[in-house]
């Protein structure tokens, strides 16, 4: 029988030893932080005080937004604080918490795209019934499911993960708490007791998936018999910046996963943790400000009304 010993603490992988390379880390992580954090806080906050935008199609946005600054609250401040304090540390409370909810916010995250794509379609192949399907009521349904199948996933795979003891090591070779990483650590059949949790994971990311595919399906489909060019690209503009994102999410996570993990730490791996866990929630906003003309006339009105009452003017809404 091996010696197993109780881990309390788990030693993270830096981006480097050298201290002028540590705090460019901190700066580099800190704008990209900042910027993630700015961006996704004007969509949430024009989605909820424009009233042109309190539409299923635009609460599920916001909700994306909250999604992406919690992914993105999990890893990035934890990594920025280890590279200032020239430390490595995190906690065995610490690195559960990061597991359980990076999984959470993108198990979600999935989820509300999947929403969005059948809300897009709803809207492209039966705008006539739109209001009736895509009621208050079956939207907040719809996120009470997202968050319940999110709770459930994470939990399944975080309690697996954590039940395994660890004996070989307490060196991540990643810079926050990933469940591959940390399988790596123990000294049990841990293939075994993941097995529940794969399966699962795979029947979930691969009906999300389908249904995706079968909505947009449609949506093409539907748009193809729209007689008027004006009409379709009208049409097809309300789901080029969910493409996109969906097309983010899916290449990052696929690169990240599907990749094979070295027994030894790559610079592979911590681009690929960057490019899942920093990216989307840097660029997600982005794509939907530059590609949506409502979002940026809200923004422009926000603004607007930013200015005007620091210059002391009053505003009069109607």
């Amino acid at each position: 029988m091996p010696n197993w010993t109780t881990v309390t603490k788990f030693l993270l992988l830096g981006f480097s030893d050298t201290r002028e390379l540590q705090i460019l880390h901190f700066v580099i992580f800190l704008a990209a932080y900042l910027a993630a954090l700015v961006g996704n806080l004007l969509v949430i906050t024009v989605v909820t005080t424009d009233h042109h935008l309190h539409s299923p199609m635009y609460y599920f946005l916001a909700n994306l937004s909250i999604l992406d600054l919690g992914s993105i609250s999990v890893i990035v401040p934890k990594s920025m604080a280890n590279s200032l304090l020239n430390t490595r540390t995190i906690s065995y409370a610490g690195c559960v918490s990061q597991v359980f909810l990076f999984l959470l916010f993108c198990a979600v995250n999935f989820s509300f795209l999947t929403i969005m794509a059948y809300d897009r379609s709803i809207a492209i192949c039966k705008p006539l019934h739109y209001g009736i399907i895509m009621n208050r009521r079956a939207c907040i349904w719809m996120a009470i499911c997202a968050w319940a199948t999110g709770v459930i996933y994470s939990a399944m795979h975080t309690g697996n993960t954590f039940s395994l003891p660890f004996c070989h090591s307490n060196i991540i070779n990643q810079f926050f708490c990933e469940v591959p990483q940390l399988l790596k650590l123990s000294c049990s059949d841990a293939y075994r007791r993941e097995l529940a949790a794969l399966v699962f994971s795979l029947c979930l990311a691969l009906g999300c998936f389908v249904f995706i595919v079968v909505s947009y399906v449609q949506i093409f489909t539907a748009v193809w018999r729209i007689p008027s060019e004006q009409g379709r690209q009208k049409a097809l503009s309300t789901c080029v910046p969910h493409l996109i994102v969906v097309s983010l999410f899916l290449s990052t996570g696929s690169i990240a996963y599907l990749k094979p993990i070295s027994d030894s730490p790559s610079p592979l791996d911590l681009l690929a943790a960057v490019l899942y866990s920093v990216v989307p929630p840097l660029m997600n906003p982005v794509i939907y400000s530059m590609r949506n003309k409502e979002i940026q006339a809200a923004l422009r009105k926000l603004l607007h009304r930013l200015i005007l009452s620091k210059n002391n003017v009053p505003i009069f809404l109607s």
